[in-house]
């Protein structure tokens, strides 16, 4: 990995531009690990009901590229770039892409909760955006500890 100084973390939302199999989104994730290990990128992808949810850190130059050809394919639209900030060091910095499929029933929130997911995914101040993206990362690594453990 480079240095993490300098390093760019962006976190869009897209939505699919078709409904996902899961054998599509494994198809999906075996292709982003390999550009974003080839590329020093590494983040998270959150699906749920067709809408993406998506951290890459990395060199900001090619941050941005990404985000461009990602903008730009067919799989996606309405892609929204929520929040664009440096960080003092990468928050996956172990994954090329950790995923995670969020679906009613284990992963639905208790009634009274606020929902991360739809924090993000709607529109709102960067406070609550980095605030939601926080909150899905902790939730996100507790969910993959606990598979890993299982």
């Amino acid at each position: 990995m480079t240095g993490e100084i300098g390093v760019l973390s962006l976190v869009y939302t897209s939505s699919a531009s078709q409904p996902f199999r899961e054998t599509a989104l494994e198809q999906l994730l075996t292709e982003c690990r390999r550009n974003n290990a080839a590329a020093d990128v590494t983040g998270m992808l959150l699906y749920r009901g067709g809408r993406f949810i998506q951290v890459l850190e990395g060199v900001a130059d090619t941050v941005r590229g990404l985000a461009e050809r990602i903008r730009r394919d067919p799989r996606h639209h309405d892609m929204r770039v929520l929040l664009e900030e440096r960080v003092s060091q990468r928050r996956f910095s172990d994954w090329t892409m950790g995923y995670r499929a969020l679906r009613g029933g284990e992963d639905a929130a208790p009634e009274g909760y606020r929902d991360s997911f739809a924090d993000l995914d709607a529109d709102s101040d960067e406070d609550t955006a980095r605030r939601a993206l926080a909150e899905l990362t902790l939730w996100f690594r507790v969910r993959s500890a606990a598979s890993v453990d299982a």
